[in-house]
């Protein structure tokens, strides 16, 4: 349990040993040996950095390096509880750390505090539930000794739901779920898997792999995320376009309330038993209890993989490809498209060429694409693509997607940049530390939106998102780009990066944080919706009456007041 201190960062995204850095020559690199662009020099990132956000390697701003335990405030106990937890032989701790570390998730102002040494409100005590029923005796003593739980998974919330609500003046106990982890089994014949809900995303497919399965459910936070995380968010995952979203995934939930257990009476695959109690659960973010098992559907392994990518002369060429790919309902396991400023900025990351051979080829397959077709460099935009499944029918979706994408003007551009686009996947997000050291703060955010709507939202929100900058005095313009992760039928996933140099600013977290709200203002404003797959949280609540209507709202918190009276499940979530 003291592991995961020292394996992660307490102030940043991801292993303490993985982060990027300009070196003395003033190159870019990522350091540790975890990832494919582990260990690599990254040549143009410099440049690109210091062009886009107007910043200088002179002006750093470093994170306090290691956690001043004594800013910590004393734990709030409620001894009688601690000792029944004792003789339960469950585990607890309030180890300032320990505390700390979970009292966050990776919003932009939770880190931007932590990077200075500021520390709000933590929870009293951790408490590691092993089982099921470890947590049936957790609840049922918060019951008794009126104790706030707040279940954690893997910590990766970006909508402040793990931060302690300040006007909490009850006892606040994090349940950490990290100890429940097994697979319990895995039934072969209807290709379901059994697992307790604290399993961690990259450790529940490394071990369905090992038995020749997999569930599919990649979300870009796979490495950290658990499993009751994805329930209790209604996650999505990179390849749902074969494998679904988490609520196509599940099959049965077992979750503990302060009224009792919730679950299904058998596995069967539908039901018609009135409205679907999983949806209560699915997206509930903690506010009704703790979902400690969980039955899914799994796949047996691909036998082959193949990444593509395409080059459009512009957004809206690559939207409509996107568009006429999801009227044919050939999508492959996952279809991303880049904006220019995204595809820039993947340049920026290329690790530096070790032959003169493959640099020439790069260059020739440019100037194929920008002079020989007449590409604009500052419009085009790329889309990466991954297929997977018998390799004969891959061959054949990847002719039928290239052809779609060719009527649309695509040019297909190799597997190398599409695997690339992949591999930056989980890199990415520790790139917002990077720029934290020199004066720069970002976030991303993302939406779903009917597909009539995709360019408009998407240009409407990147131009709010400039000027809402320049009018509250940043003084470079801001680095605003999007793609679009994910489609539908009816729809498509938008996923917006917006980041700017806060040098001169009186008060950034503030600039930052009303930026972000016009952005979600002008989401709502061009038809999107409130989250695809990020949740809730505290962070959008306000807009929760507005995106399921008062009767809606009124329905959840009747539910809530049935499910949790006194409010044990008190992190304010939703609603």
């Amino acid at each position: 349990r003291k592991i995961n201190k020292y394996i992660m960062k307490w102030n940043g995204w991801g292993y303490s040993d993985s982060r990027f850095l300009f070196n003395k020559k003033g190159q870019g690199e990522f350091t540790g040996k975890r990832y494919r662009l582990s260990g690599m020099i990254l040549p143009s990132l410099k440049d690109w950095f210091e062009a886009t956000f107007g910043t200088s390697l002179q002006h750093k701003t470093p994170a306090t390096p290691t956690l001043n335990v004594s800013a910590v405030p004393p734990p709030n106990l409620v001894e009688p509880f601690v000792e029944e937890l004792k003789v339960a032989g469950v585990a607890a701790s309030h180890d300032p750390e320990g505390r700390v570390f979970r009292s966050h998730g990776h919003c932009l102002h939770e880190i931007f505090a932590l990077r200075e040494g500021r520390i709000g409100r933590v929870p009293d005590l951790v408490v590691w539930p092993n089982c099921h029923n470890d947590v049936v005796k957790i609840v049922e003593l918060a019951c008794k000794y009126n104790v706030c739980l707040m279940p954690y998974g893997g910590g990766t919330s970006v909508s402040s739901a793990l931060e302690c609500p300040l006007e909490e003046t009850r006892s606040v106990v994090s349940l950490d779920t990290s100890q429940m982890n097994r697979i319990l089994w895995i039934d072969e014949k209807n290709l379901t898997v059994h697992v307790e809900a604290g399993i961690i995303g990259q450790d529940l497919e490394r071990q369905l792999n090992e038995s020749g399965y997999c569930t599919g459910h990649e979300p870009d936070s796979m490495e950290f995320s658990s499993l009751g995380g994805w329930v209790a968010t209604r996650a999505s995952g990179m390849k749902k376009n074969i494998y679904g979203n988490i609520e196509d995934l599940v099959v049965h939930i077992k979750m503990v309330t302060p009224r009792g257990v919730i679950e299904k009476s058998c596995q069967g695959p539908r039901m018609s038993t009135g409205p679907d109690i999983h949806h209560f659960i699915m997206g509930s973010e903690g506010t009704l209890g703790v979902v400690t098992e969980v039955t899914m559907k799994i796949r047996p392994l691909p036998e082959y993989q193949k990444y593509g990518s395409i080059v459009f002369p512009n957004f809206q060429q690559g939207v409509s490809c996107l568009r006429e790919v999801a009227r044919q309902r050939c999508a492959p396991a996952s279809i991303r498209l880049m904006d220019n400023e995204q595809f820039q900025f993947g340049h920026a990351l290329k690790p530096q060429v070790s032959s003169i051979f493959t640099s020439f080829l790069d260059g020739l397959k440019k100037f194929y694409i920008t002079k020989f077709k007449g590409f604009e460099p500052h419009h085009l935009c790329v889309a990466t693509l991954l297929f997977e499944g018998d390799r004969e029918k891959v061959l054949q979706h990847e002719k039928q997607v290239y052809d779609i994408a060719a009527k649309f003007g695509g040019l297909a551009a190799g597997e190398d940049n599409g695997q690339r686009g992949y591999m930056l996947t989980f890199v990415i997000a520790y790139l917002r530390d990077l720029g934290m050291d020199y004066y720069v703060i970002g976030e991303s955010f993302e939406t779903s939106v009917p597909w009539d709507r995709v360019l408009d939202l998407c240009r409407n929100v990147k131009e709010r998102i400039v000027r809402e900058c320049k009018e509250r005095g940043v003084q470079f313009p801001p680095f605003s780009t999007c793609r679009v992760t994910q489609t539908y039928d009816a729809g498509a996933c938008v996923y917006f990066y917006f980041a700017f140099n806060y040098r001169g600013l009186a008060d950034p977290l503030h600039v930052y944080e009303r930026v972000e709200h016009e952005a979600r203002e002008e989401i709502l404003a061009n038809g999107g919706s409130l989250s695809h797959h990020h949740g809730v949280g505290k962070l959008r609540k306000e807009w929760m009456r507005e995106a399921v209507s008062t009767v809606g709202l009124g329905m959840l918190q009747s539910v809530k007041e049935y499910v949790d009276p006194n409010n044990i499940f008190g992190n304010r979530n939703l609603l």
